[in-house]
């Protein structure tokens, strides 16, 4: 690694870690109801919600009702998603007048945007209208964003309470979180990428003239849309000559705030951040990517705040730290060695000055591979999904690192709310192996962790790795998933094994080198979404009820402390070993077999 990666390594860091404390005693303040600037200013409003929609805020929720309350409310906002898509020919703030998606492409992207995947098979310039951009997309930014944060605080409440059957009341918290945590960050972000050149307007798409004509090969089609074939099978080209360029505009800084807030990821524009009207400058890049872990970070000390305890938040995020700096250590500098067949060819000047610059394809040249690297480690150990360069480029190595982030269940850090919760159930099974090797009952935070917190916990870690490595099965089974991998051998099955991991992650990065676009992907694609959002939901709500209803159990001297050394170690080796080792197979069959034959004689 270069010195300009170490120091973006160690401001990006510096900066998050400062955001730790204070935004993690708001978030507690916020969601258990105490008092905090914002409620002042936004109580009356939070009170007029609650009488709208006929909701008791001082009703609390046993975990059943609360996940029910849950899955009803995210299931309405699928259906409404589709609707939205489906008719927004018909609607205002369409000046391009976009015909509706179709009906596979449109039911993807309604579960991909409420189980916060954002993944996202379509064009969005060239598909979406602005209201369903606004309406559709961003408010279901928003929500799915609180509905992770909601269910880490209702385990939060299970470890910290005693004795009750409740864990909180779901409208009342995702109320909270939209309305005190989501929304006035994301107007101070939005704002800021305003200041850098993020467009924020409803104007129509505008022309610009070239300064001078451009020509270009683009395949033929025939009447019906279907390339045209020669005696040889390969596509026509058609040769075409263009003086001006269409330029996309739309509300875009809004949506960018809270599309990295939320830990999202989805791009008002096909190229995502990597476009210069969704992320122009370097110091937008970095305003993204720590927008990014805000939230997640902060979790941590609300968690340890909440159970009265805060070096257990800090152990929480001391763990995740050190996984995150080796996994953006190895993909920086796997991108900083760059192809090493380009030094093969020996005497060629252009080759050796690509090669010493490092692997470049696919970045922009406003980032570098430092700030390309960064970005695409953090996007992925959180489950945003967002890309400043495009990772079917990068080296095998440095691809494999992302796929690996997500392997891991997105924890280092992880999505927001998602990362914490996910983080304490393994670390329940790291006490549970822990309390086995010692010969005693397993405690975590003064709560027995027994039979029914272990099955839990058991399908909360193991349902991503099943549907993921189930649906690449069938993907490269079947001649319809082979059709939209663009590579063949090694590199076309990592794109997609990366494609359904990122899916089961709910986390929306692509390959790029993978047409999704296709009833297959989209209908499988979304199954998986749903389940791996919603399965592990419902497990960690019914481990946070279990928790709320037990005593807690006094420290004595058996107790294993939690909040040290020892405890951190086994919480990272236990997320390297049942998040890691379950997929190393598939690894090998792709990412690893391709960085052997790139470097092979």
């Amino acid at each position: 690694m270069t010195a300009q990666s170490w120091g973006l390594l160690a401001l990006f860091l510096a900066a998050a870690l400062l955001c730790v404390k204070p935004l993690g005693l708001y978030l507690a303040r916020v969601m258990e109801g105490e008092p905090n600037p914002a409620a002042r200013i936004g109580g009356h409003l939070e009170r007029l919600i609650y009488r709208l929609c006929g909701v008791d805020p001082g009703a609390e929720m046993g975990w059943k009702r609360y996940a029910i309350a849950l899955l009803l409310f995210n299931t309405l906002g699928v259906l409404l998603l589709y609707a939205l898509q489906r008719l927004q020919y018909w609607l205002p703030l369409n000046p391009e007048h976009f015909a509706a998606p179709s009906p596979d492409s449109a039911f993807n992207t309604a579960v991909s945007f409420v189980t916060n995947t954002n993944w996202q098979s379509y064009v969005p310039e060239t598909t979406m209208s602005y209201l369903t951009q606004m309406a559709g997309l961003a408010v279901q930014n928003f929500l799915s964003a609180a509905t992770g944060i909601v269910v880490a605080i209702a385990l939060i409440r299970g470890l910290a309470r005693h004795s009750v059957r409740a864990i909180g009341n779901f409208w009342v918290d995702v109320t909270r979180a939209t309305l005190y945590v989501l929304l006035p960050l994301a107007a101070v972000i939005a704002l800021a990428l305003v200041s850098q050149g993020v467009i924020q307007n409803f104007s129509t798409y505008r022309q610009a003239t070239l300064v001078q004509p451009v020509t270009y090969s683009q395949p033929a089609t025939d009447a019906a849309g279907k390339p045209l074939l020669d005696s040889a099978g390969q596509p026509v080209l058609s040769t075409l000559s263009t003086t001006t360029q269409t330029l996309p505009m739309g509300p875009v800084a809004s949506q960018e705030a809270i599309k990295e807030l939320g830990t999202n990821g989805g791009g008002f524009f096909n190229a995502n951040s990597a476009h210069p009207y969704e992320n122009p400058t370097a110091l937008s890049n970095f305003i993204e990517m720590l927008a990014i872990v805000l939230v997640p970070a902060a979790l941590t000390y609300t968690f340890g705040h909440l159970v009265g305890d805060t070096r257990q938040g800090w152990a929480v995020l001391a763990a995740m730290l050190i996984l995150f700096v080796p996994l953006y250590a190895l993909c920086n500098h796997s991108e900083q060695l760059g192809n090493p067949r380009l030094t093969a060819l020996g005497a060629d000047q252009a080759a050796s000055a690509l090669q010493s610059g490092g692997n470049m394809e696919g970045k922009e040249v406003r980032f570098g591979i430092a700030g390309s690297t960064l970005f695409a480690t953090a996007t992925t150990v959180t489950s945003t999904g967002a890309v400043d360069s495009m990772h079917d480029s990068y080296t095998p190595l440095g691809g494999f690192v992302p796929l690996l982030d997500m392997m891991l269940g997105e924890v280092v850090f992880g999505g927001i709310g998602t990362g914490l919760y996910s983080m304490l159930v393994f670390a329940i099974v790291g006490v549970f192996i822990a309390g086995l090797m010692i010969g005693r009952t397993p405690e975590y935070i003064g709560k027995k962790i027994e039979a029914f917190e272990m099955k839990m916990s058991s399908i909360a870690i193991l349902v991503m790795p099943f549907i993921v490595l189930t649906g690449t099965a069938v993907a490269v089974s079947v001649a319809a998933g082979r059709a939209g991998a663009d590579n063949p051998g090694a590199h076309g099955f990592s794109e997609i094994l990366y494609g359904f991991t990122s899916a089961g992650n709910n986390n929306g990065s692509a390959f790029a080198g993978i047409n999704a676009n296709t009833p297959f992907y989209n209908t499988i694609l979304a199954l998986v979404m749903w389940l791996g959002r919603f399965w592990p939901i419902v497990a960690v709500l019914a481990i946070a009820g279990s928790l709320a209803a037990k005593k807690r159990i006094p420290v004595s001297a058996g107790t294993m402390p939690t909040h040290g050394p020892t405890f951190i170690a086994l919480l990272i080796g236990t997320v390297l070993l049942v998040g890691a080792l379950t997929f190393v197979p598939a690894l090998a069959l792709g990412p690893i077999v391709e960085q052997l034959m790139l470097w092979s004689r």
